[in-house]
């Protein structure tokens, strides 16, 4: 997954990618949760923004950024919006930790400016899904993937149509036990169609198995038949309900 010339700066450190606009739903009630919600690889965040702000969610605003315009080596180093460089979609592809890194800095950035009482989550489909739970596991270590002290505080994780990134090295990175406490409270939902031709269905589970078996104790897989590469009305009212329920909205 490595970048080609034109996105390499000096010294081999890649160039630094311009986020697109970021898109704010606020919320039509009392505000008690703020989400960011991360769109999929070619996707901007008018397009979610759009949905999520027809969710009966009266007490959450959403924050939908924009991916940065970069090469993506799975389209030849042909551009598109995504949070970090995807090679290809198989289990043995290299992480893009760098850019997943960014990707995640940028997201706790725009939630370090919420109020203290407010609760903070993350959610997300396909390659936004994938930058959301990499995130959680940056909030589980308190550290990204380069070492760099993790700001906020998350109370929940949504992941549709995607998968865990760096999931090989999760158990290695459990260690300590404010990381053992904090995985096994973070309540994290997965769901994934059985009909995903882009993102596996496989990959959905095998990333729920990940989590699982690294004491994430409070994570949830729901699979749907027939669904592909797309959400559906009975998918975001399991969202919709699990939201609720995480973050004890009221009103």
């Amino acid at each position: 997954m490595s970048f080609t010339g034109s996105s390499v700066g000096s010294g081999g450190r890649r160039a630094a990618f311009e986020f697109g606009k970021t898109h704010v739903v606020r919320p039509k009630g009392s505000h008690q949760a703020t989400i960011v919600w991360l769109h999929g690889l070619g996707d901007n965040g008018s397009s979610w923004s759009q949905l999520l702000e027809t969710l009966p969610l009266p007490n959450i605003k959403w924050i939908c950024p924009t991916a940065p315009t970069r090469p993506i080596s799975l389209f030849g180093g042909f551009p598109s919006t995504a949070w970090f460089d995807v090679g290809d979609l198989s289990e043995d592809a290299p992480d893009d930790v760098e850019g997943l890194d960014a990707a995640a800095a940028h997201v706790a950035n725009l939630l370090s400016t919420e109020p203290a009482d407010i609760k903070l989550g993350l959610g997300g489909f396909s390659m936004g899904a994938a930058t959301s739970l990499y995130s959680a596991t940056c909030f589980i270590h308190g550290k990204y993937g380069n070492g760099n002290p993790y700001p906020a505080n998350l109370s929940a994780v949504v992941g549709l149509s995607g998968w865990l990134p760096c999931s090989k090295t999760l158990k290695s990175k459990m260690g300590q036990e404010e990381a053992a406490r904090r995985a096994a409270s973070l309540p994290i939902l997965l769901c994934h169609g059985k009909g995903d031709e882009v993102v596996p269905y496989k990959f959905g589970e095998k990333s729920s198995q990940a989590l699982s078996s690294n004491g994430f104790q409070n994570s949830t897989f729901k699979s749907y038949d027939g669904l592909g590469h797309y959400t559906i009305p009975e998918e975001m009212e399991e969202v919709c309900g699990w939201l609720t329920s995480k973050l004890g909205l009221v009103g």
